[in-house]
């Protein structure tokens, strides 16, 4: 029995199979993640590319009317990348810079800094409600500024991730602020006082 023992223990057949066995699924799991990683960053700069020509585009006059088509370039240019990638937009616009991703102003009657139920607030998006970002939606008319949003959602290549819905789908969002060109007199920003 110890000399078979001996023996075993000098055998180094099949010893690289079983340190491959173990270093085999680290391996192909940074191999993977490497490839996410690096499509990622791709699509990434491949949409903001996008998003600075469609901001480009969007702030012109003849803008007004063309959105779909412009939605459709940065679509096409996705799906040559990732033909089964979901693509969606989403425009935000605003009276000025300093308006941007802003709440609507309220009157803070118990002073705890969050707008409570039945506080006073101005009405800038004309929705009636108070709301914490008061951009209205889409791209708005001369001299407004326009946050243009686009994401793009696909599945991840990693398979194992996949599997075990680690995260099934990955999303990439660029987003471009620029204001419209001055082809008309900018319109008032009505606001009004709402109690409710």
């Amino acid at each position: 029995m110890a000399r078979t023992n001996r023996k075993l223990l000098c055998n180094t057949a099949g010893a690289a199979m079983v340190e491959f066995a173990l270093i085999a699924p680290v391996l192909l799991m940074l191999l993977f993640g490497t490839l996410e990683f690096g499509l990622n960053v791709y699509l990434r700069a491949v949409l903001e590319g996008a998003m600075q020509q469609a901001g480009r585009n969007s702030s012109l006059e003849t803008a007004q009317s063309g959105q779909s088509g412009i939605d459709a370039a940065i679509t096409a240019q996705m799906h040559n990348i990732l033909p089964n990638s979901t693509v969606t937009f989403q425009r935000q616009n605003y009276a000025n810079f300093a308006a941007v991703g802003r709440p609507e102003d309220f009157t803070d009657s118990n002073g705890n800094g969050v707008h409570d139920a039945g506080e006073c607030f101005l009405d800038i998006n004309g929705n009636s409600t108070w709301d914490a970002d008061a951009g209205r939606t889409g791209i708005g008319g001369a001299n407004d500024v326009v946050e243009y949003t686009a994401t793009v959602d696909y599945e991840s290549w990693i398979p194992v991730a996949s599997a075990l819905r680690i995260w099934p789908t990955t999303r990439v969002q660029a987003k471009t602020l620029l204001r419209n060109q001055p082809f008309a007199t900018q319109p008032s920003w009505p606001t009004v006082q709402v109690c409710s």
